[in-house]
């Protein structure tokens, strides 16, 4: 009777397992996919390649290439997520950073968290590196700007319809000054919609 008990749960467990059939389908990158409705990689890369390219078209750039006479030098600060979604802003922020140092207009040094990892390595050689190789403290580049900015939603719904309102904004301000050198905003409305079923 035991034996004919274990049988019948295992042939339960392999139906339960064996539903429908999986099927995995390769996607281009670039291609634009909305399954949620929620952000996605496609938000994310948009969104930088507008913004990127809004702050570099702006006289920010040109007045102080016409001052300093040299590229300026940015990091990234804090994006913060303050929708209503999960949404990993690292992925937009690494967007964000590919798009300015492709562009070879601004040089990019290590946000703060990736800075503390160059620091460990940098003391981790005081002590084990040979001297011709060892790299010393207090030459890091200096930013010249520092940007920082948010990821915000408004959401509207009834009944099987939804409207998601994104908006993404970013400042580059100057670390000496603390002065606001550009403001970029860029805003994705969508809307979703699920038949007469509710959220």
């Amino acid at each position: 009777m035991r034996t004919l008990l274990i049988l019948v749960v295992a042939a339960c467990l392999l139906v339960a397992c064996g539903g429908g059939k999986k099927t995995v389908t390769r996607l281009d990158t670039e291609s634009v996919t909305d399954l949620s409705g929620q952000w996605n990689d496609t938000d994310s890369r948009l969104v930088a390649e507008e913004m990127v390219r809004d702050c570099l078209g702006r006289a920010w750039l040109t007045e102080f290439a016409a001052k300093e006479g040299r590229k300026p030098v940015v990091t990234v600060s804090t994006i913060r997520n303050l929708s209503s979604e999960h949404i990993n802003t690292e992925t937009f922020t690494t967007d964000f950073e590919r798009e300015l140092i492709n562009s070879a207009q601004v040089k990019f040094v290590a946000a703060k968290v990736q800075r503390e990892d160059v620091y460990d390595e940098r003391t981790y050689q005081q002590e084990f590196a040979s001297p011709e190789t060892m790299k010393r403290f207090k030459q890091e580049t200096g930013a010249d700007y520092v940007l920082l900015g948010a990821i915000k939603t408004i959401v509207d719904q009834e009944g099987g319809a939804k409207v998601v309102f994104y908006q993404t904004d970013l400042e580059l301000i100057h670390v000496e000054t603390a002065e606001k050198s550009w403001i970029g905003t860029k805003k994705i409305k969508k809307g979703i919609s699920q038949g007469s079923r509710k959220w």
